[in-house]
């Protein structure tokens, strides 16, 4: 029998029996092919999340790829066959945020896939058949698995307005940085600068469009049009704002620990800074990063560099929490 990664409590898990559940009325089954790790997930198997945002016991996984099995009422017999990710926010789809297109702060309160409703670490994954995204029949199902992060991503990118020709910067060389790097580029700009705190991180960001790569201690431009701070570290988003030109654009998606050093609101006021933030992805998003992963212009392959069985779930935990610079993406296979 096929099994499933189930966290019971903080730092307990098991492998239990899965049994698809079939679909309801505007729901999809979907076959998982791949399921990505990252951070918030390790904070479920560790118990730090915030409280209200996770809910045991439950399989984990948000970031996924997968192939549409079956259908229940009301949905396209269409999409049976075809392969899809999903967008993770179950949103109430009433409220005035949700007819806004801002899914991400639904009225109805946060839930969402791998956190509070069953994850993706596991064969199968039943869900609200309006939240897939339909991807090409030749697309790359493992490289598809990534597309999660990415659509976090491409909302930064959309809020950022980057233009062609424009100066352009990215502070964070993860893997959302790296896909900032990507989206970036697709708008041609003049220049790209990439921010990092580790030089290993240079070839990649270049192979992916890069202009220019300094770490945070050399010398920093403060001319850019945009700015865009995936990193999430204490410093990162007081960094990322020293970048723009005056009436310049900065877009914070990384979430540091408690303590991190705030914003200068004079700084702000005087330079007059549009900034702007982003928690998650909204559909608008989400089909952006189809649109352009379909495109051929975002390639999340290079940043994979583990692929394991559901059963070496604790493996793959250790592995995305070791500090390891040899260590990227790391994926689950059911």
């Amino acid at each position: 029998m096929s099994s499933a990664v189930v966290v019971e409590a903080p730092g307990r898990h098991r492998l239990a029996p899965h049994t698809p559940r079939e679909p309801g009325p505007g729901e999809a089954l979907v076959a998982v092919h791949a399921v990505g790790i990252c951070g918030s997930d390790r904070e479920v198997y560790q118990g730090n999340r915030p409280e209200g945002y996770v809910r045991y016991p439950l399989p984990p996984g948000h970031e996924w790829s997968g192939t549409v099995r079956q259908v229940g009422a009301g949905v396209p017999g269409t999409l049976v066959g075809r392969k899809v990710v999903g967008e993770g926010f179950r949103n109430c789809q009433v409220c005035d945020r949700c007819h806004a297109g801002e899914t991400t702060l639904c009225a109805a309160g946060y839930e969402e896939t791998g956190f509070t409703e069953p994850g993706a670490m596991a064969p199968t994954l039943t869900l609200p058949a309006r939240l897939l995204h339909v991807l090409p029949d030749d697309a790359d199902l493992s490289a598809a698995a990534l597309l999660e992060p990415a659509a976090c991503v491409a909302a930064a990118a959309l809020k950022a307005r980057a233009r062609p020709g424009e100066r352009v910067a990215v502070v964070g060389t993860g893997t959302l940085g790296m896909f900032a790097v990507q989206f970036l580029k697709a708008v041609s700009p003049a220049e790209l600068l990439v921010v990092g705190t580790r030089r290993d991180r240079e070839e990649l960001s270049r192979r992916f469009g890069a202009t220019d790569f300094r770490t945070r201690d050399e010398q920093l431009p403060d001319a850019l049009d945009v700015v865009i701070e995936p990193a999430g570290s204490a410093s990162a988003a007081r960094t990322a704002a020293g970048l723009p030109r005056r009436g310049g654009r900065l877009v914070l998606t990384g979430i540091p620990a408690p303590g991190a050093d705030g914003l200068d609101p004079t700084d702000l006021v005087v330079r007059q800074l549009e900034v702007h933030t982003v928690f998650g992805a909204p559909p608008d998003a989400w089909a952006h990063t189809v649109r352009v992963f379909a495109a051929g212009l975002l390639d999340p392959l290079p940043l994979v560099t583990h692929e394991l069985p559901l059963a070496d779930f604790s493996r793959a935990i250790d592995l995305v929490g070791a500090q390891d610079p040899k260590v990227g993406k790391v994926l689950l296979r059911p």
